[in-house]
């Protein structure tokens, strides 16, 4: 759900959902407090972040995996993930029988449905999951790097993406919508083109910020690096729109009672869906299969009733 979003959210959403740039929701897909959680505690790379497995082997800097059925040491799986992009994945400092340890940031936890996911992966493979919390633009390198082993992050399997990383087939799928001010002007629009001149903000290298080009003669702002700076920028009135995870919009109107989601009419609003997409180094093509028959397990009303949890328990 989610985005990330967070969905080229992500990509592209909660991915997505990137949708984000990707997944979408990312990409789809969202702190959440949704979004309006702090999203202080996340690990930069070059300071605090895992250390390294293996190295990179392509002229381009790229890093192929060798694909001896074992995803990194076949023991610990470490998933890159914000852990501030709810419902998809956020960080708590509680442990219950829904999280997994966070590796890079002490006695803290990851939740959420990429979570619920990854574990189901991690089990598949015989393997312990632990988050990696990190930013999104920079779960790329370090998949590659090898300072993780996987990506579930509400990040959509974009074609440049794709040059990069092998991903699986969707484990969730979501949509786009546009959060405004419950007394914005733009709050009773029913199509995209009624934001014709809105300045509308999106997520930076996701979907959510690529998919606003759809919108004709928009403003297209800068994008920002969350889903809790886009709600920011929007609750303080520097933008009139954001874009976000429609699979979460129960959650964001929850956390964010000042905001309402457009009602565009059908066929007047985004086309583009979101989906959810887990990434592993390119060439490791046994494992990227026993990754997928992990994810069929999961038949699509229980990934629904999983989400739907998650929107449930995310942060307020």
């Amino acid at each position: 759900m989610a985005t990330n979003p967070h969905t080229g959210v992500h990509q592209t959403t909660n991915a997505p959902m990137d949708g984000k740039g990707g997944c979408s929701r990312r990409d789809f897909l969202k702190l959440s407090g949704l979004t309006t959680l702090a999203v202080g505690g996340t690990a930069l790379l070059s300071a605090c972040g895992p250390a390294a497995q293996g190295t990179t082997d392509g002229m381009d800097g790229t890093s192929s995996g060798f694909d001896t059925g074992t995803l990194g040491d076949g023991k610990t799986m470490r998933v890159g993930m914000e852990a501030a992009y709810a419902p998809y994945n956020w960080q708590t400092a509680e442990s219950t029988d829904y999280t997994i340890p966070i590796e890079n940031v002490d006695g803290a936890y990851a939740d959420g449905y990429d979570v619920q996911l990854a574990k189901t992966v991690a089990d598949a493979l015989g393997m312990e999951p632990v988050a990696v919390k990190m930013s999104f633009t920079g779960l790329i390198d370090a998949l590659n790097n090898g300072q993780i082993d996987i990506i579930m992050a509400g990040m959509s399997a974009t074609d440049e993406r794709k040059q990069a990383v092998d991903f699986s087939e969707p484990y969730f799928v979501g949509g786009f919508g546009l959060l405004v001010k419950s007394d914005s002007p733009y709050a009773s629009a029913t199509s995209l083109s009624d934001f014709s001149g809105a300045a509308v903000l999106g997520q930076k290298d996701t979907l959510l910020d690529t998919v606003i080009d759809d919108i004709p003669g928009v403003n297209h702002l800068t994008p920002v690096d969350s889903v809790p700076s886009q709600l920011s920028q929007l609750n303080q009135g520097t933008c009139d729109a954001i874009t976000f995870n429609t699979e979460n919009t129960k959650g964001f109107l929850r956390a964010n009672p000042g905001l309402v989601a457009v009602q565009l009419a059908d066929g007047r609003g985004f086309q583009e869906t979101v989906p959810c997409n887990a990434g592993i180094k390119k060439g490791q093509e046994s494992v990227l299969a026993k990754i997928n028959d992990a994810i069929a397990t999961v038949p699509d009303d229980k990934r629904q009733e999983i989400f739907d949890a998650c929107v449930d328990r995310q942060p307020a």
